[in-house]
Parts: C-alpha cells; structure tokens; sequence
C-alpha cells in the first residue's frame, strides 16, 4: 500500500515497488486518478495493481481502504506511509511564523502526522492480525532533522509563490520520525520493521533561484531527481533490510553531513 501514491514521489514510489514485483495498492484523494494509474502500472510491470480513494485523516476511510485493498491483493506485506500536504492555499501555508493560522496549522498536522497515526494504525493491526510481519516505512523529509537556511529562499518561488519552510512542516516531519521509533520497539515482537525514509530537496516545481541556491549548500551540488528517492524505499520495503528497524534513512546529497 502507498498512500499519496499520485504525488510527485508517489508516482515514482509505486513504479519501483511494481517495478520489483510487487502487487501495489495505489492510495490517493482521487479515487479515478488512483484507478487509472493503477491500470497502467499493472500493464507496465506485469503486477496486480488496484486504486482506491482514500482521505488518510478519516479514520473511517482509512479503515475502509485498508479493508478494500486486502480484499482485492490479500495480506499486506508492505506500507509506505507516503502522504502529505501542503494544503490547497500555498500563500498560508508559506505564511511566516508569527501570522500562521492555528486552522492551517491544524490542517497540516490532520494529514501529515494525523493521517500517518491513522494508517500505520491500521495496517499494523493487519499485520499484527495475519501474523506475517511486514515493513512499514514512513516518508518524513530533511527538515525533519534540521532546521532550513532561510538565506535559500532569498528570491525563490514555487509554483510563483514566495516559499520558505513552515514550522508546521518540520514539526510534522520530526514527529514521523518519533512515531517511527516508537511503533519499530512496539511491533518488533509481531516481526513488523519500521523505518523512515527521509528525502533532501526534490525537483518538483521550483525556480532556478531556488534551485541554485539550494544546489550550493549540497555536497553533490544538485537538487535530487524524484527517481533517487525508490532505491532507499525498496531497501527499507524488502528482506534487503531484515535486521533494519527504527532506522532513518536520509537521501540528501550529503545536505546533512554538513
């Protein structure tokens, strides 16, 4: 199961695990969306593939999808916790500290530690209940582990926004990585490993100020591309990684060794 499976890294994320045999369960807000690409990762790759809609902050579509997409594929081996939001409103989201809405801040957690709480949840109880262990990883983001260089955002727009990186988001990042920690020593005795895959600055919409400036605080000197993000999830996703629990694995370029 991948929530957030029509995103940016989404889309990159359910074509690997397919890519390497596995059946996918592509989760998203819209279920067409979801059912379409579904159908073209099954004739791509070869793999049973079904799309379900499915809000990750309702508990009772979250329960409705996990139910759905062990019907159509059986016991669920593997969750990639995916989803996120940046909300629909990018100028409130990207508001400064001192002016950010409790509403928007509330908005934010609701899907990206909420929705995360609500699935592992439910999975977990699946995997728990099959008795066949299972991998449960979990996407933070580096600002989850530091704080960002405010001077990168001198000039720099997404989507023609001014942008910046909002303390709900790293707050929301981080508490995905303590959630991890938490549920890797709670399920160990189930045989269900839980890890974080924490991704560096990704391609995905920015200008070339942004991009620029971002590149020279990287050691390898770019911005990653989404495609280098699905190494570290089929790692973390397979017996590759069987004796790996509770573990952050941090795909940045080298941003943090800095």
């Amino acid at each position: 199961m991948v929530t957030g499976g029509l995103g940016i890294l989404g889309r990159h994320f359910c074509h690997g695990l397919a890519e390497f045999g596995a059946n996918v369960a592509v989760l998203d807000l819209d279920e067409g969306g979801c059912r379409e690409f579904a159908a073209e990762l099954a004739g791509e790759h070869g793999v049973r593939a079904v799309g379900i809609g499915c809000d990750v902050s309702d508990a009772c579509s979250v329960k409705d999808a996990v139910k759905a997409a062990a019907g159509e594929l059986g016991p669920i081996a593997v969750l990639h916790n995916n989803a996120a939001t940046k909300s629909a409103n990018l100028e409130s989201f990207f508001a400064p500290f001192e002016d950010y809405s409790l509403e928007q801040w509330r908005g934010i957690m609701s899907v990206n530690i909420d929705g995360m709480f609500l699935m592992a949840q439910a999975v977990g109880r699946h995997m728990a209940e099959q008795g066949r262990g299972g991998s449960i990883v979990q996407t933070a983001s580096i600002y989850g582990i530091m704080a960002p260089d405010k001077r990168i955002y001198e000039g720099s727009l997404y989507l023609g926004v001014q942008i910046g990186t909002p303390a709900v988001y790293s707050a929301s990042k981080a508490a995905v990585i303590g959630l991890t920690r938490y549920l890797a020593t709670y399920w160990a005795e189930r045989g269900i490993r839980v890890n974080t895959l924490v991704p560096g600055g990704v391609e995905s919409g920015q200008n070339g100020t942004f991009r620029k400036q971002y590149s020279a605080r990287v050691p390898l000197g770019r911005m990653a591309r989404p495609r280098e993000m699905v190494g570290a999830l089929i790692y973390l996703a397979s017996d590759a990684s069987s004796y790996v629990t509770g573990q952050s694995i941090v795909v940045d370029g080298g941003l943090s060794a800095w």
